[in-house]
């Protein structure tokens, strides 16, 4: 990132031959450095307004399933600030330096304070010779306001009913938080027969990402389902679907925005339906609003302030109606019972 390309001629960063570089800046800065770039190979990416948020979410759209911020305090800070970074490295030298103009590796983020300061989760040790690296993930950001009526809807009439105040929220995101196997990058593998052929999945996202494709006729389509389903990890199908829907939009299937919600719930639905523990799980919840909350998704995710749709969540919300009207049935379906004479 460099809002003004005020940048060496001559760096490392510019050979692409063993990696690409990609320089992101404000649109019309140095256009003729950025002419010279572009023709060593390096991308050029310009913003009208050039933020942290406006990179990540341009990150985000391309497929790029994580990244690494390695930058100083004056960028640190409106990055932190912006909600953009969820894990902090930093390292702690055996260096003590003072004084109003001292460097900073976080930048003024308008805190005066220390009950202001921003607490680390999960944080980890570790000596790495005199140094001593810090590793952490940022908290949720606190009053994530979900729209309670827009998800009111997905409850079943029991569950509804039981609301005397504002229901609580239940948010998950990460397969590896409390409430982690509610996601779809959790492993939990599924299964479905095709034409009378079990098919295996090793998990939700790997079906979803791959029936973007299924039935279109072309090499290369066919080629990347069948790379979705031996991907080794959510993240990895995540990538190859994301980014041949990118680059190809011609290969995904024509009818995919109309279907994509029930493939999702078909997923879910035999996650939940295989493995007794998950449905237990979500069953448990019964009676609360589930929240997906990925800060950038705003289509399967709540979003930073409850803007987003939350389908992911109203999914799961539907499935568990499911589920509960299937237990009241079982709980009331009459009894039969034989006698031997």
């Amino acid at each position: 990132m460099s809002r003004c390309m005020h940048l060496p001629e001559d760096a490392e960063l510019w050979d692409v031959s063993s990696a690409p570089t990609t320089v992101m800046t404000q649109r019309g800065a140095r256009k003729d450095f950025q002419r010279r770039l572009e023709k060593k190979g390096v991308e050029i990416v310009e913003f009208d307004f050039l933020t942290p948020k406006a990179v990540m979410d341009y990150c985000y759209d391309r497929g790029f399933l994580s990244v690494l911020w390695e930058c100083g305090g004056t960028l640190a800070a409106p990055a932190i600030t912006s909600g953009v970074i969820h894990k902090v490295m930093a390292f702690i030298a055996p260096k003590i330096i003072g004084g109003v103009t001292a460097p900073s590796p976080v930048g003024d983020m308008g805190m005066v304070e220390m009950t202001q300061a921003l607490n680390l989760a999960d944080v980890s040790f570790e000596q790495i010779g005199p140094d001593m690296l810090i590793s952490g993930f940022l908290q949720p950001i606190p009053d994530l306001q979900l729209s309670v009526p827009d998800g009111l809807d997905e409850l079943s009439v029991q569950e509804a009913e039981s609301f005397t105040e504002k229901p609580t929220v239940i948010s998950f995101y990460k397969a590896w938080d409390p409430m982690g196997a509610l996601s779809n990058f959790s492993p939990h593998p599924i299964e479905f027969m095709n034409e009378g052929v079990l098919e295996h999945w090793p998990g939700v996202e790997h079906y979803y990402q791959a029936q973007k494709f299924k039935g279109v006729q072309d090499t290369l389509a066919m080629d990347v389902v069948k790379k979705i389903q031996e991907a080794q990890s959510p993240e990895e199908a995540a990538q190859l679907g994301r980014s041949l829907a990118m680059r190809r939009p011609d290969l995904v299937r024509a009818d995919w925005e109309d279907v994509k919600l029930e493939v999702m719930y078909k997923a879910l639905k035999a996650k939940f339906s295989k493995y007794s523990g998950l449905r237990s799980l979500l069953l448990s919840t019964s009676g609360t609003i589930l929240s997906e909350s990925s800060p950038c998704d705003l289509f399967w995710g709540a979003g930073r302030e409850g803007e987003g749709l939350n389908n992911l969540g109203r999914l799961l919300m539907r499935l568990r109606s499911h589920f509960l009207k299937e237990e009241q049935h079982a709980e009331y379906e009459p009894k039969t019972s034989t006698m031997n004479t």
